[in-house]
């Protein structure tokens, strides 16, 4: 089956979960480097009537009682609103680095919920895709949308200082490059990281070897290497920026949570990522479930271990939320 059936497949089996959801979603199209523009769908939780009817009652009550200056006013309302920014999540989308869209956050995974539950802002970038565009062009796009994030924190209406990344796969993969590479240019400070079942090493790992399970296998990850890699496929130049498990120094990456099965390729890389960063002093917590396939809390969200794995991801961002920030030096 190919990977964009996949994809729709994973999103037809969504739709049910996801039926009335109180989200609101919006496109931008954000400028790149090679000055084209990319899209960029931003979801965000959606008021009630009776809500924002609440809200303007009790702004008229407000006026009426408190009998200050305008200045003093307007102090207020910007600690209410800094009070009421919410935390902002750059989510990349899986695929194999070869296919997957943007849209694939409102229906398919965990990011949806974080918006619905929780009130986070999810930002999902249509990154380019490596049949066209290897490496480096999904990752600069990452990056790209990351500054548009920090630079229009204000317009989303998120904490600049709580800045959070994550994806699914080889989104996962995007966004543990990208925690380095942001860590390495030293101009956004990323709070904490998601990656799940992340695509990580480009080489033969222990479970990537000889690995003939549903959905993500040995031969599928290496077309889908060779293809986002290009003329560096195979060779010692491969850097962490490409393939996060080439990474030597995890020193001042961010907190990390994440989880995977035993079953599916990206097994033993994950649990390499994460002991490399707990060596390193980085905090990080993880949870393995066993045997299972690849994306396995998307093909079968009732499965048991689907649901402990969502609730533990639920539970550890809210951790984050609490205790995690990283404001900016800019």
């Amino acid at each position: 089956m190919k990977l964009r059936t996949l994809a729709i497949v994973c999103l037809m089996m969504s739709l049910s979960v996801t039926a009335g959801a109180q989200m609101r979603s919006r496109t931008y199209r954000i400028p790149r480097p090679d000055y084209k523009k990319m899209g960029v769908l931003v979801l965000s939780p959606k008021e009630s009537r009776e809500e924002r009817r609440l809200e303007r009652e009790d702004r008229k009550m407000e006026r009426k009682l408190l009998d200050v200056s305008r200045k003093e006013q307007r102090r207020a309302r910007k600690e209410q609103e800094q009070q009421e920014l919410r935390t902002g999540i750059l989510w990349l989308h899986g695929g194999g680095y070869i296919s997957g869209m943007k849209s694939m956050a409102k229906w398919v995974g965990r990011p949806k919920e974080l918006v619905r539950k929780y009130g986070a802002v999810v930002v999902s970038p249509g990154y380019r895709l490596s049949f066209e565009h290897p490496y480096p062009a999904a990752i600069e796009d990452c990056y790209t949308a990351l500054e548009w994030m920090v630079e229009h924190a204000d317009e989303l209406g998120i904490r600049s200082d709580q800045i959070f990344v994550g994806g699914e796969s080889a989104g996962g993969g995007l966004a543990a490059a990208l925690c380095i590479l942001a860590r390495d240019r030293g101009e956004i400070r990323i709070a904490y990281q998601m990656p799940l079942y992340p695509m990580l090493d480009d080489r033969d790992t222990e479970s990537s070897r000889d690995n003939h399970n549903r959905v993500w296998d040995t031969p599928r990850n290496h077309y889908g290497w060779q293809q986002y890699l290009g003329v560096l496929y195979g060779s010692r130049w491969v850097p962490p920026y490409a393939a996060a498990a080439r990474e030597t120094d995890y020193r001042g990456l961010p907190p990390c949570y994440t989880f995977v099965c035993k079953g599916e390729p990206f097994y033993s890389e994950t649990v390499t990522y994460c002991e490399n960063l707990r060596k390193a002093g980085v905090e990080v917590a993880y949870d393995v479930f066993e045997g299972l396939y690849h994306a396995f809390d998307i093909y079968q969200p009732d499965l048991p271990e689907s649901r402990l794995a969502a609730d533990s991801f639920e539970q550890h961002y809210l951790y984050a939320r609490e205790h995690y920030f990283a404001p900016q030096e800019r």
